[in-house]
């Protein structure tokens, strides 16, 4: 799905909500928490909505369950490393799946 970004960003990744409880406010709280170290913005959408990925409301309000895809844009390409984290934290299932 392609969604009109209506802001400049300097990082793109993309990954997918692979654990079994999906999005919640644990890894909510963390990806915020992550969020906030940026030296700039840091967005997640679900191809639908575009939110603040240092607002744990904002992240919780997309409603990700498993398999849903997500995207992160960082509004610095200082914020790269920041961006890679957070889709290793999607990628390992937001380190609760059962064959960890």
């Amino acid at each position: 799905m392609t969604i009109n970004l209506d802001f400049q960003y300097s990082v793109f990744r993309q990954t997918t909500v692979v654990n079994a409880l999906g999005m919640h406010a644990r890894p909510a709280a963390a990806i915020a928490g992550m969020a906030q170290d940026a030296s700039g913005d840091i967005w997640l959408s679900d191809g639908k909505s575009i939110v603040d990925a240092a607002s744990i409301i904002d992240i919780l309000s997309l409603c990700a369950g498993t398999g849903t895809k997500m995207s992160i844009f960082t509004e610095k390409k200082e914020d790269l490393a920041l961006a890679d984290k957070i889709k290793n934290f999607f990628d390992i299932g937001f380190g609760e799946n059962e064959n960890e």
